[in-house]
């Protein structure tokens, strides 16, 4: 029984979801440090990361360490960063997600090639992303943050965003 139990729990934490704890106020507000999620590793072997997707991934820089933060630019796009607006393929884009308060800091203007992210924090003050380090290849992303845990009073399943939601 424990040898079985053993294997299940590795297949389920390999291969369909795993724990994450949030670290730090790259996300924040909308994930705070210390908030317990759920990370669906199945979805992105069915379909590809869409633009809004918060996304768990392995740092490019070093594979031990785990990032999370949401989509922005997909393979093909050309993102650009000036005075505190995001544009994809020279189109602004809306930020639902963000507080209005907030400002994207940092410039950058780069074409994402095919399998290459282009992934930020919400609070971009306090974000280490693509704006410093560049694209994220799709092989060290882990999985989609899929469900909140912790804490008690945010409980619930974490919606993906609709690419029409982002207005551009």
């Amino acid at each position: 029984m424990i040898v079985i139990a053993g294997i299940t729990v590795f297949v389920i934490r390999t291969f369909v979801a795993q724990p994450f704890l949030v670290s730090g106020a790259s996300m924040a507000d909308n994930f705070n440090s210390g908030d317990y999620l759920i990370v669906d590793e199945i979805s992105y072997r069915f379909d590809d990361p869409k633009r809004g997707d918060v996304v768990v991934f392995r740092y490019p820089n070093d594979p031990s360490t785990f990032y999370i933060k949401r989509i922005v630019g997909l393979p093909g796009d050309r993102v650009k960063i000036d005075g505190g607006a995001v544009f994809i393929n020279g189109q602004k884009i809306a930020e639902p997600y963000l507080d209005e308060s907030v400002q994207t800091l940092g410039d950058s203007n780069l074409a994402l090639e095919e399998n290459h992210y282009f992934v930020m924090g919400d609070n971009s003050y306090h974000s280490f992303d693509s704006r410093s380090w560049g694209p994220l290849n799709e092989e060290n992303i882990v999985g989609l943050a899929r469900l909140r845990l912790f804490p008690f009073n945010a409980i619930g399943i974490l919606e993906r965003l609709a690419y029409t939601e982002l207005n551009f």
